[in-house]
């Protein structure tokens, strides 16, 4: 049986983020009718790495076959922004706010830069993907 080939930009769960019905008090719900999607925000959740924490999501997209995170990672990196395609989430855990990558932190801290004005582009795409899809293959986790 052939593992399941990575996917970088696809939720692994194909509910993804709205996998649960938990809907706590004070926690933002997405807006069917502008979203297309129903379920939690990610928006300020925490993200864990398999070798601890790493920041919290600033911001996030649920476009089917195009989603990703993008992660503050705070003084961590010295303040830098990370994207972190959707395929890379393992996990996530609605009651205490965090959802987990199945990445470490050296491999997130050596992604592509993360670069506002471009990352939308074809080309960042691509390149974070094959980043992302290649150290998935050398260092499944």
């Amino acid at each position: 049986m052939q593992p399941t080939p990575f996917t970088p930009w696809s939720w692994r769960d194909p509910a993804g983020p709205a996998g649960s019905d938990y809907d706590p008090a004070g926690v933002e719900s997405l807006d069917e009718s502008e979203t297309g999607r129903s379920g939690v925000d990610l928006v300020g959740f925490k993200v864990e790495a398999t070798d601890g924490h790493i920041g919290s999501i600033d911001q996030a997209s649920y476009d089917v076959g195009s989603a990703y995170l993008v992660v503050d990672t705070g003084p961590w990196i010295f303040g830098r922004k990370v994207i972190l395609p959707a395929g890379t989430v393992q996990n996530i855990d609605h009651t205490d706010r965090k959802v987990y990558v199945d990445r470490t932190k050296e491999q997130i801290k050596s992604s592509p830069e993360y670069d506002k004005e471009t990352f939308e582009t074809q080309d960042y795409r691509e390149s974070v993907g094959e980043y992302y899809t290649g150290n998935y293959r050398d260092y499944p986790r």
